[in-house]
């Protein structure tokens, strides 16, 4: 039997990392690993449109990668800045070559003449629509309640409400439509919410409230779309390492503290784009097919619990 001594020694040098070290070998791995997983066809043959793909780190991009690499047969992004749509062209091309068709576009994504176009481009070529992921949004004010002007919260809610309200509704006309390649009519919407929209404390008002609406436009959309086979579903991310949320990360990695961002949820770390995706995939795909009117967070448990003060900070 080892002595009291050799038993702490052994503990010592078996010591565990940090936990700074210890989320950033995770995210690593997870980078990692999703960017070499097996290719399973999930979405073989189907047709896409994914907005809200500009950043370079976000989850749209990430989403259109991700669809390319399940057999997507022909993927359409979209983004208010082209700034970097022909990179995630080449990317697809690069990878995939001919066999996935990538068509970008440059619009805001919350005009309805331009949505509806785009749509009735996707139904002209392709004849069909399978998935459409509204991811386009803004951060809104993220200023106090007093800085908020009604103009904010009108543009806030203008882009994150109205882009989701668009793609259900010209969406969901070109996924009634029959086609030779489609079994039967329907198809699948995701839209983009967040934590926030959930319960507050994780954005600003005007954030927080546009994202709940996204959250009530999935389940009610999903009843107004009763009996067509197509499914409505809103994502929640909590926080996740995007251009968005650029400026936060930025600022952490400056002082040497960016293991120690996203804390506050149960896993005690941020999540990266290809994990946001992998949920949008699965929502997309037919693993989903019973699976309608949710709003499903993907946030490592932060909106599980309310927030808590420990006991002795009462004392």
């Amino acid at each position: 039997m080892p002595s009291p001594s050799s038993s702490s020694s052994a503990g010592s040098s078996n010591s565990t990392a940090s936990p700074v070290s210890s989320v950033e070998a995770r995210i690593s791995q997870l980078r990692s690993h999703l960017s070499h997983k097996p290719r399973s066809g999930r979405l073989a043959g189907q047709v896409c449109i994914v907005t809200g793909v500009g950043s370079l780190t976000g989850i749209g991009r990430a989403s259109v990668l991700l669809f390319a690499h399940e057999g997507a047969r022909a993927i359409y992004a979209l983004d208010h800045d082209d700034s970097n749509l022909p990179s995630l062209k080449e990317a697809v091309k690069e990878k995939y070559g001919d066999e996935v068709r990538v068509e970008t576009h440059a619009c805001d994504c919350a005009d309805e003449e331009e949505i509806k176009k785009v749509v009735e481009r996707v139904v002209k070529e392709e004849g069909r629509l399978d998935v459409f992921f509204a991811n386009a949004g803004v951060p809104g004010t993220m200023g106090p309640l007093g800085t908020l002007e009604a103009e904010d919260l009108a543009e806030t809610m203008r882009v994150n409400v109205a882009s989701g309200f668009l793609a259900i509704k010209y969406g969901s006309e070109a996924m009634k439509l029959s086609h030779p390649s489609k079994l039967t009519p329907g198809g699948s919407l995701i839209l983009t919410a967040s934590v926030a929209g959930l319960r507050s404390g994780a954005g600003g008002i005007d954030y927080s409230a546009s994202k709940a609406a996204v959250v009530s436009l999935a389940s009610s959309a999903a009843w107004n779309l009763a009996q067509t086979g197509i499914r409505v579903n809103a994502v929640c991310p909590g926080l996740v390492e995007t251009g968005m949320t650029k400026p936060l990360f930025d600022g952490a990695r400056q002082r040497g503290t960016v293991g120690k961002v996203g804390q506050l949820n149960p896993l005690g770390r941020y999540a990266v784009a290809e994990e946001i995706a992998n949920a949008v995939l699965f929502l997309a795909s037919d693993d989903a097919s019973y699976v309608n009117g949710i709003a499903l967070p993907v946030c490592g448990g932060l909106s599980a619990s309310h927030p808590f003060a420990p006991a002795a900070r009462w004392n």
